[in-house]
């Protein structure tokens, strides 16, 4: 576990949101982006995964595409991404809804694991009360500039 140094309430409280917000943003989203890759998997790809395994024959393709795209940031043709995890063995398709292969479950099991071990390092010396305090903090923040403050 790293060591941090302690500041005062004062000295926290005066500190830019934008700077710490970007910061763990980008340290969080590449973490996750690293573990990911070691699948050859984006962050597209385990959306995909997680969708499709909590809702198995139920996405299709346009509604999935709809509900993911607002997400991504890295320009996804997520058809060639359903494509793509079709060519694995990892998605199938009847009747125009998509569902996991065993294949393809035992490689979002892997992922998630992965993906865990990021979550647990960045959790370190963090309690679930502080954690939720802190997604509090800045879904309020996002709701007060006019974003959507509710849960994704």
């Amino acid at each position: 576990m790293t060591t941090t140094k302690h500041y005062s309430q004062e000295q926290l409280a005066a500190q830019p949101i934008g700077h710490w917000s970007r910061t763990a943003a980008n340290l969080v989203i590449g973490g996750l982006r690293t573990a990911l890759a070691e699948e050859n998997l984006t962050q597209p790809h385990w959306w995909t995964l997680n969708h499709v395994a909590g809702a198995p024959a139920q996405w299709t393709r346009p509604a999935l595409t709809a509900k993911l795209a607002p997400y991504d940031d890295q320009h996804t043709d997520f058809e060639a991404l359903y494509a793509d995890l079709t060519a694995r063995g990892w998605l199938t398709e009847t009747d125009d809804r998509l569902t996991l292969t065993e294949a393809g479950e035992a490689g979002r099991l892997r992922a998630h694991d992965r993906n865990a071990k990021v979550h647990a390092r960045m959790r370190e010396g963090i309690d679930d009360a502080a954690y939720a305090a802190t997604i509090d903090v800045l879904r309020r923040l996002v709701a007060n500039l006019g974003g959507d403050g509710d849960l994704p």
